[in-house]
C-alpha cells in the first residue's frame, strides 16, 4: 500500500513538472525574457541592477517604434546584449546638433527636432554627428539616455532589425519602480 501510494505521488509530480515545462519553457524562449541592467548608460529611465521583462513576441507581427527601448545583440559582439532606446527608423536621416537629435524622413524632409521630455534636465546629450546619418531599409538608429556614458549607434552604427531580441516592457525590480513601461508618443510620425 505504501508503494503504491509512493508510486502515484511520484506519477503526479512528474506530471506537473511535465505541464509546467511544457507551459513555461515556450514562454520563456519564445514570447518573454528577464533582462538585468548592467550600467548607467540608460539613466534616468532605467538604472544599475534594475531587472526587466522583456517582450519578445510584439516584433514578430510589427516593427519597432521610435521611442521604444530595445534590447539587442551588439553589432560588435554578438553575444553581448544592449539595452538602448530607438530614435531612427528604417530609411529615415538622424542627424545629432548642438545635443538635439534631428529626424529627415518622407513626411518631414527639412528634419524635425525630436522632443526626449525622459531624458531629465541634468543629463548631457554630447555627442554630435558629422552630418545626416542615413539608414538603410533595416536599420535603427539607437542611443542611450544617458548619452555620456552611453556606446550606442554614434559609435557602432545603425543596429540593423534582426540584431533586435524585443523591447522592455516590464520593470519588475526593484519593488519601488515596478512598472508597465511604455513608449513616449512624440506627437510627430
Amino acid at each position: 500500500m505504501m508503494l503504491k501510494k509512493t508510486l502515484k505521488f511520484i506519477s503526479e509530480t512528474l506530471k506537473v513538472v511535465i505541464i509546467s515545462l511544457v507551459v513555461i519553457l515556450p514562454v520563456r524562449y519564445f514570447l518573454f525574457q528577464p533582462f538585468y541592467v548592467m550600467g548607467a548608460s540608460m539613466e534616468p529611465s532605467f538604472f544599475d541592477r534594475e531587472y526587466l521583462i522583456i517582450d519578445e513576441i510584439s516584433y514578430r507581427f510589427n516593427a519597432p517604434e521610435r521611442g521604444d527601448v530595445v534590447i539587442f545583440r551588439y553589432p560588435e559582439n554578438q553575444r553581448e546584449f544592449f539595452i538602448k532606446r530607438i530614435v531612427g527608423l528604417p530609411e529615415e536621416g538622424v542627424e545629432i546638433r548642438n545635443g538635439s537629435i534631428y529626424v529627415y524622413n518622407s513626411d518631414h524632409q527639412n528634419g524635425f527636432m525630436l522632443p526626449e521630455p525622459y531624458l531629465g534636465t541634468d543629463i548631457s546629450t554630447a555627442g554630435d554627428t558629422d552630418g545626416i546619418i542615413r539608414l538603410k531599409a533595416d536599420e535603427y538608429y539607437v542611443l542611450g539616455d544617458n548619452r555620456d556614458f552611453s556606446l550606442d549607434s554614434r559609435e557602432f552604427g545603425p543596429v540593423k532589425s534582426d540584431l533586435i531580441k524585443g523591447r522592455a516592457f516590464f520593470r519588475g525590480w526593484p519593488l519601488k519602480r515596478v512598472d508597465v513601461l511604455r513608449t513616449p508618443d512624440y506627437g510627430i510620425n
